[in-house]
């Protein structure tokens, strides 16, 4: 494993958490749900093309285990990837603390863009309703990434549509449970938000998984490895003179 992509993969958690977070955090009250979401989906936009040739800008335990299970990527790679997203967004939640403790009377214990249920959710979601939400948002997100993706590259249009992704499932999650499909994103801000969010932390860990598991799953059902060659074949005999078909 190359040093850089492990890099990329600490900054690129570490970013997406204090800029995606942070405006929760900082700038909730102003921009809304739908503002949070641009900021995570354009971040998101902008990291996948900067960081997927290098190391295909993961920036999420559950995409990784995604990759994983879709034999894209080794189990020690995996490791090594889940070690950095953890600690950059464990940094990145750190600086984002940083940023917060300077604006007066602004909370962040219990809160801090932290993920919930019950009496920590906008609409009171309960824990039932959160770990199917956080599966099935997931399931989303990580679908489309395996789907627009090759190997570890993201090529053309393919991070356009995981930004858009991730916007999508923030526009629906943000009032339901803060919107985790990414166990990194809720481990850093938990650790300097304490109470609550450290003891329903556990759903947002596994629920997310669930969900990477079961694209990964689902994924090699709708996109076998060999059809898009087979396409590619079909449309090229389709387009050859009758006299050239085999």
């Amino acid at each position: 494993m190359q040093t850089r992509t492990l890099v990329a993969e600490f900054l690129g958690t570490l970013l997406l958490v204090f800029f995606g977070v942070g405006a929760a955090v900082l700038a909730g009250e102003y921009i809304g749900t739908f503002g949070i979401a641009l900021a995570f989906g354009f971040v998101m936009l902008g990291l996948a093309y900067a960081l997927g040739p290098i190391s295909g800008c993961h920036i999420n335990p559950a995409v990784t285990l995604g990759m994983l299970l879709a034999r894209r990527i080794g189990v020690r790679t995996a490791a090594e990837y889940w070690i950095a997203q953890v600690l950059g967004a464990i940094v990145g939640s750190a600086l984002l603390f940083l940023v917060a403790k300077q604006v007066p009377g602004l909370r962040t214990h219990d809160a801090f863009g932290t993920n919930g249920w019950g009496d920590r959710s906008a609409v009171h979601l309960n824990l039932g309703g959160a770990f199917v939400a956080e599966i099935v948002m997931t399931f989303l997100f990580v679908f489309v990434v395996l789907s627009v993706t090759h190997r570890v590259a993201v090529l053309g249009f393919g991070g356009l549509a995981i930004g858009l992704a991730l916007g999508t499932v923030h526009l629906i999650g943000v009032p339901l449970d803060g919107t985790s499909v990414n166990p990194a994103r809720s481990i850093g801000p938990a650790l300097f938000a304490g109470g609550g969010a450290i003891t329903q932390l556990w759903l947002f860990i596994l629920a997310p998984l669930i969900g990477g598991a079961l694209a990964a799953v689902v994924h090699q059902i709708t996109h076998p490895p060999h059809e898009p060659r087979q396409i590619a074949d079909e449309a090229a005999t389709d387009e050859s003179a009758p006299g050239e078909r085999v």
